[in-house]
């Protein structure tokens, strides 16, 4: 998977689109991941004890990391991602503009 924790990401499809946030999980093996202030939803928490409340707490949930392109910190434009090897070492290399990403 080409995007990694901690990347910026812009939205491509879907409710969301146009907007940007950065990458927080990745579930490589579903091919997911989680982008913080991106596809929210709201999950209801029964209360265990009579002195408890009940709670609604906001997640952000997983969703296809096909639907968001990376935004390169260098030229600041959502790119395609590409690899290149230099000294025995495999880096992430914006198509764009050329400039290694890790």
């Amino acid at each position: 998977m080409k995007i990694k924790v901690n990347d910026q990401v812009k939205v491509l499809s879907g409710k969301e689109k146009g907007r940007s946030g950065k990458v927080t999980q990745v579930f490589p093996r579903e091919g997911k991941i989680v982008v913080e202030g991106i596809n929210q939803i709201k999950k209801h928490l029964r209360a265990r004890s009579q002195s408890e409340k009940g709670q609604i707490i906001a997640l952000f949930a997983p969703f296809p990391a096909s639907r968001v392109m990376l935004i390169c910190p260098k030229c600041q434009k959502p790119t395609r991602v590409g690899y290149a090897i230099l000294a025995d070492k495999k880096v992430r290399q914006c198509k764009s503009c050329e400039q290694t990403i890790d």
